[in-house]
């Protein structure tokens, strides 16, 4: 069932817990989640970067549509990190039931002005918005970039900015970074910050760069209001991992795509039911068929 953000996240927010949202890069990631939330019963958000969105061309859209719209659990398509309006109007106009408008870099006034233009935009089409507050980190190589020093959310002006915007939903850095992070950096989640954001707004708060977070950190974050975590290093690096693997096997003769992404994407499956297990998300679809 193909839904908005705003419907996919409400539900969250009401029940407490995070929807998954991974970023599918290939059909192979896209099919390994999309089999573990069917599955695990768990809403889903399938999250498309622009750089992506370019690598995998626009047609791919029509294979996330297809399947969402042949499944038993909510799926929301989502423009993860949109950073120009114009890559924000092409994504409704493929189909994307809700974007990201990443301004965060910007002055608050002008990430302001440019979120409320793109919530203007979408609104009347359905489609929902989520805009940046604050600025997410960046541990190397990553589709979704970010900064080498986190600047976190200042509570004090979060409503202000949802009441000035309209947006739907709003990330929030409390001290996370895109990536996995290097081994001698031990990460920590500012829950304290998140606390104060929470009580000062009203709409569903999102996670970027929520992979290898310790898992204990991540699973307090949803219980303090954290309605949609983005999941994308931890389900590439295990299919990439797996993939090495069965490439340095030996067998020289393997090259049948159908031969080498099955054990891929079966990691990557694992990886993907793991958080939705730890994001509350498990048996979650059936609170949005009334």
């Amino acid at each position: 069932m193909l839904v908005s953000g705003k419907e996919i996240m409400a539900v969250a927010k009401e029940r407490k817990f995070a929807v998954p949202a991974f970023n599918a890069g290939s059909g192979q990631l896209l099919n390994a989640v999309m089999e573990a939330c069917e599955e695990a019963k768990s809403p889903v958000m399938i999250a498309i970067h622009p750089d992506e969105l370019s690598f995998l061309t626009d047609s791919f859209v029509d294979q996330v549509k297809y399947l969402a719209n042949h499944s038993k659990v909510p799926v929301c398509i989502h423009l993860d990190h949109g950073a120009s309006y114009e890559q924000v109007i092409h994504a409704i106009q493929l189909g994307f039931t809700s974007v990201m408008i990443d301004a965060s870099h910007l002055p608050y006034e002008e990430n302001i002005e440019i979120s409320k233009k793109v919530v203007a935009a979408a609104h009347p089409v359905g489609v929902s918005v989520e805009a940046e507050l604050g600025t997410i980190g960046d541990t190397g190589n990553t589709v979704e970039g970010g900064v080498s020093e986190v600047i976190y959310t200042d509570p004090k002006v979060a409503q202000d900015f949802i009441d000035k915007t309209g947006v739907d939903s709003l990330a929030v850095a409390i001290g996370t970074a895109h990536g996995i992070y290097p081994k001698d950096v031990d990460p920590k989640l500012r829950l304290d910050i998140l606390e104060e954001i929470e009580k000062a707004t009203d709409i569903p708060l999102v996670l970027h760069g929520g992979s290898s977070n310790p898992d204990e950190e991540i699973a307090k974050a949803v219980t303090m209001g954290v309605n949609k975590i983005n999941i994308s290093s931890d389900i590439k690096i295990v299919f990439a991992n797996k993939l090495r693997e069965i490439l340095n096997g030996g067998n020289s003769e393997i090259r049948e795509p159908n031969v080498l992404f099955p054990k891929c994407m079966e990691e990557t499956k694992k990886v993907a039911l793991e958080k939705i297990k730890l994001f509350n998300s498990i048996d979650q679809a059936k609170h949005y068929f009334n």
